[in-house]
Formats: C-alpha cells, structure tokens, sequence
C-alpha cells in the first residue's frame, strides 16, 4: 500500500505480472475509487462544457462518453495556456424535464486545481457543479471475461450492458446495487467501469471478486494498472502529457475537435495541428528485462534525441519497454536507439504505438 494523491492505494496484491495476465488473458478487478468524479448538471450544462474542453460536447447524446483535455488560459491566445489533465466527459440520462446531465471522471492528483479552474468559470445561473468522488466509488472490470462477470450478475440488465459499445455508459442493476457502466478503461481490453455509491463499494468489490473466481479473476492493482497501460500505449499526466505538451505530437489529435469552436487552449492547439517541429512520441522495445525509467536520456551515436516518458517490464511482450519523446528524424519504426540507464547504454528498437492490441482471434503483442 502506498500513499498516492490522498488516497491509499495497493501497488499489488499479490504478484504484478499475475495480475497483469489474468487482465489479458482472463479478468482483473481494479479500485479506481481515487480518480476524481464531477457532476455539471442545470440546464446550461452541455453548453457550458462546450466551451471548457477540447473535445465536441454540444453534440452528445444521453449515454455517449468521449476522451478529452481540459486546459486553462484564455481561449484566443497561444500564450499562458497549461493541459490541466485530460479526463473523459459522459452525458447521462437526462433529467425528467430534459435537463441534460454531464459527468467527468478527471485523475486523482489533478482533481483539486480542474475542480478549482471549472469553478472559477461557471456562468451565474444555468449550471451547477458538484465533486462526487467522496460520495461514490469506481471500479474498473477488465480483461475478455469481463463482460461476462459483470453480465452475470446483471439479471434483467444483462443485455444492456453486453449491448454497450466502446464509450457509452448506461445505468444498470448490478449484484443488485445501482450502478452507471462505462465501457471504458484503461488497460487495452474489453471491460466496463463501474461507478456506485460509497457505501455499496465494499460488498459490490466482494461480490465481483467471489464471482469472478472461477473465471480467472485476479484483483489488481497500480502495478499492474501501469504495466497494461503502458503495453497499450496509453499516455498518463505527468508522463507523456505534461502542462505544455503538443497534443498532437504525442498522440492525443483524437482528443481535439478545433473546427468552429471556441474553448481555452484553441489557439495553442491550432498552432500545433500544423506543427513539424519538435518531438513526437514512440514506443521502444529492448531486448532485455531491465527497464528504462522517466527522463533516461535517448541517445542516436553521440546526440541526445529524446527521453523516456515511461518505461518497464511488461509481461505480455516478455521484455522492457519505454514510451519515449524523440526527434522526428528518428522516430521511424525499426531504427535503433540506445538509452542511457543508470550508468550504461541500453539498445532498443523504435516500434509503432501500440506496443500490444487486442484483436477478436488472438491476444498478441505487436512490437514488430
């Protein structure tokens, strides 16, 4: 257990590759409670929103969820603008006189100053924002037998749930509690998140753990958490996303919708959609376990082209692997690369992000 934004939270409960695996190879559970939950509601809400993220908002229907950035600074200038997180924004079922009900799920160390800028924002009427997180728990169900837990003990809202397709949320009974199910997560399979109230997390996690066991279920925790996402070429704040970050550059143009719309950060992020200077984000695979860690220097003969975001053992390729930012000159997949660890030079090969992709026949690794 270790202290983590606040909150105590399990690095493993028993061994991270075993729960790495079970997640690709069967189900893990894993107590995302820590990861901030804000509810926007009023009948100005979506319209607010629109004009606070970087991803399209106006347009989303009850039960769609789409990834997006929050950033601070004014919304016509390149100058002074920082990514606060990036975060996932739902439109729930709306109110029964029509008033549309937004959410965000925002990361756990981020969650104070988002909620502090949203705040600083809101119009006088219209919306109305309230942190969740305290009063509810999440739990994120993952891997190919996932559904199949979650769908098991569902009941009558079975089909619904199996129904979800990728980004779209629904409320559902499950193990008879009351929970909203997001097909989302964060590990590169299928799965779903659940979100409940604080007071049913304990005997919700419990049902799940006794009926997943003779399905493989292992619980898991950040270890294992960090290991999956980084096989999936995910980026975490902090890491691959920091405050001045090119969007593009590092993968995240999906996060941004810039035609006809204005939000803080449009400016900035218009500048770097035509952008070719700068670093751009690969994966780096060794041929050995030892593991390059954040800010290890990358290294083209006697120049320094870049440094590792991220890196570690992962057990699905069976190697060491990094995310990296490097020189676009030196980002084709294929080109060798070494990197400093510690105190010595460590080859490794540039491949195509992501280093590993669930595809319906076979779970393979594609570093290729």
């Amino acid at each position: 257990m270790v202290d983590f934004a606040g909150w105590r939270m399990p690095v493993q409960y028993a061994s991270i590759v075993d729960e790495h695996m079970a997640t690709r190879t069967a189900v893990g559970i894993f107590d995302v409670s820590h990861m901030g939950r804000l509810s926007v509601t009023g009948s100005g809400s979506q319209a607010w929103l629109e004009t606070m993220l970087s991803r399209r908002v106006a347009d989303m229907e009850p039960g769609r969820v789409r990834y997006t950035l929050i950033a601070s600074g004014p919304t016509d200038s390149v100058q002074g603008i920082s990514i606060l997180d990036d975060a996932l924004v739902a439109r729930d079922a709306d109110a029964m006189d029509g008033t549309p009900r937004m959410a965000l799920v925002v990361n756990a160390s981020n969650r104070p100053r988002v909620v502090e800028w949203l705040r600083s924002r809101l119009p006088a009427t219209g919306v109305d924002l309230i942190d969740t997180t305290a009063e509810t728990a999440m739990i994120a169900v993952q891997g190919p037998r996932a559904i199949e837990l979650v769908t098991g003990l569902a009941a009558a809202d079975a089909p619904r749930i199996s129904g979800l397709k990728n980004y779209r949320s629904a409320p559902a009974t499950v193990a008879g509690r009351s929970v909203m199910v997001s097909r989302t997560g964060y590990t590169g399979e299928d799965g779903v998140e659940l979100v409940v109230e604080a007071a049913e997390a304990e005997s919700l996690w419990e049902t799940l753990h006794e009926a997943g066991g003779p399905l493989g279920l292992r619980a898991c925790g950040l270890g294992a958490r960090d290991t999956l996402r980084l096989e999936a070429g995910m980026p975490l704040y902090g890491h691959e996303l920091v405050e001045d970050s090119d969007p593009f550059a590092i993968g995240l143009g999906l996060a941004i919708d810039l035609d006809g719309r204005s939000f803080p950060g449009a400016a900035a992020f218009s500048g770097h959609r035509v952008g070719t200077a700068g670093r751009i984000r690969v994966g780096i695979v060794f041929d050995t376990r030892r593991s390059a860690r954040q800010g290890d220097v990358v290294r083209l003969d006697d120049r320094d082209v870049g440094f590792v975001t991220s890196g570690s053992y992962v057990p699905t390729i069976g190697a060491a692997v990094a995310m990296a930012l490097v020189d676009r000159d030196v980002s084709q997949p294929g080109t060798m690369l070494d990197v400093k660890v510690r105190d010595s030079l460590q080859p490794g090969r540039v491949v195509q992000l992501p280093l590993y992709r669930r595809t319906p026949a076979a779970r393979q690794p594609v570093p290729g």
